[in-house]
């Protein structure tokens, strides 16, 4: 079945009065940043706070009274569970949902709580998939495929027009890429009201499902990734020849800047953001030139991403800000000692979050010890601050496992 422009604006017809309009807003500081004109189309703002609720209220909405009432299934890493589960209550239809195993807690939780029977199974979506067509075949389940579905992929399509609709000069669309649904939507969507529109795919490095398929290789994958959302390994029957005839270029981005874009995200816009729906501004931060000077809207694609994991970004930011640092200091180990060190700590206006205070496992000569602080601080500038004034103060320092820093010859206590 060929998928046209009528069927996505049929789709969004269909689905207009049943989801959020997610906002289409300009980024003055990520234009600043990455050098193009950063558009975002904010649909982490959806009820379930990811896309995936077109496609699968479309295809839901599609299906005969027989269907309905034998009920659906869905396999998931999380965004379409979430979505599928909470229209298909709202549609009264029983839902099933295959989630692999390792799915981060909030969208398993979140799924459960819009009443669906939620099954863990496999390490990976491809067996969670594996698994998900075995209960569907005994119990004679509706499959609401994530992406290799035409009413899925129309489903999804429909941002395309809100997006074209609030930006008609736009020159360039950046969507993230998994099994190809959304891009594939988006595709025909934009490029159906302006052929010259640019459609770029982007892939996390360690699952390049569509890449590997497009150049005719096999695939080479990562274990986990951040971006679990798009952790794929093998791409839509429907949607491979439609990225292949729609779609100009595919980017891979590596965890380092994905995490970074995560943050920044947060940071800049205050908006909450999956790794997932994060890879967009990743290629733009990784690919400062292919983008530099264009008008680019970012597909924000999901803000499920669990707190424990948000959390360690923010902490791992703090560190590579030099908000946060840990600092070693050399001290005699008598009385008085740590507390000097303390006050001269506070005197240079850093805060103390963690002490270690080590006699026994170090290679120091005995009446020495070594001594760990966490620190806040306000940046680069002030731990050089704080650094100096312990080295003015004669203590032997360095900053996590980096050299020591000791210029003076120092006597391993105050002077």
């Amino acid at each position: 079945m060929k998928i046209t422009l009528k069927d996505i604006r049929d789709a969004a017809a269909a689905i207009r009065n049943n989801l959020v309009h997610s906002p289409t807003i300009h980024s003055r500081t990520l234009s600043e940043i990455t050098g193009a004109e950063v558009i975002l189309k904010l649909d982490n703002l959806q009820f379930t706070a990811s896309f995936k609720e077109r496609g699968a209220l479309v295809k839901l909405i599609s299906l005969s009274d027989d269907e309905r009432r034998q009920g659906v299934i869905a396999m998931s890493a999380g965004n379409h569970a979430q979505a599928v589960a909470y229209h298909a209550k709202r549609l009264g239809i029983p839902a099933t949902i295959v989630m692999p195993r390792f799915t981060p807690s909030i969208k398993v939780e979140h799924t459960r709580a819009f009443g669906a029977e939620v099954i863990l199974h496999g390490d990976t979506f491809d067996k969670t998939a594996e698994f998900a067509r075995k209960i569907m075949t005994e119990r004679g389940l509706k499959l609401i495929h994530p992406y290799d579905d035409p009413k899925v992929i129309a489903g999804q399509g429909t941002m395309a027009l809100e997006i074209l609709e609030a930006h008609p000069d736009l020159e360039v669309l950046v969507v993230p890429v998994g099994g190809g649904g959304l891009i594939s939507g988006m595709a025909i969507g934009a490029k159906g009201i302006s052929s010259s529109i640019d459609i770029v795919g982007v892939q996390t490095a360690r699952f390049p499902s569509m890449l590997s398929a497009l150049r005719g290789v096999p695939g080479k994958f990562g274990t986990s990734t951040m971006a679990e959302g798009i952790a794929v390994k093998e791409p839509g029957r429907l949607t491979l020849p439609i990225v292949r005839e729609l779609v100009d270029d595919l980017l891979v981005v590596e965890e380092d800047v994905i995490e970074r874009a995560v943050l920044l995200l947060l940071e800049v816009e205050k908006t909450v953001v999956e790794g997932a729906g994060a890879v967009g501004l990743a290629a733009l931060l990784r690919y400062r030139d292919r983008f530099s000077g264009r008008k680019v809207c970012l597909i924000i694609s999901g803000g499920n991403i669990d707190l424990s994991i948000l959390s360690s970004i923010i902490q791992r930011g703090l560190v590579r800000q030099g908000q946060l640092i840990r600092l070693c200091v050399d001290i005699r180990d008598v009385p008085g000692t740590l507390a000097d060190v303390t006050r001269r700590i506070g005197e240079a206006e850093a805060n103390i979050v963690q002490v270690n205070h080590q006699r026994t496992f170090t290679q120091l000569p005995l009446q020495l010890a070594e001594v760990e602080f966490v620190l806040q601080t306000r940046g680069h500038d002030h731990v050089k601050g704080v650094m100096d004034a312990l080295r003015d103060a004669g203590y032997k320092i360095w900053l996590s496992d980096k050299e020591a820093v000791s210029p003076r010859g120092v006597n391993h206590g105050s002077p």
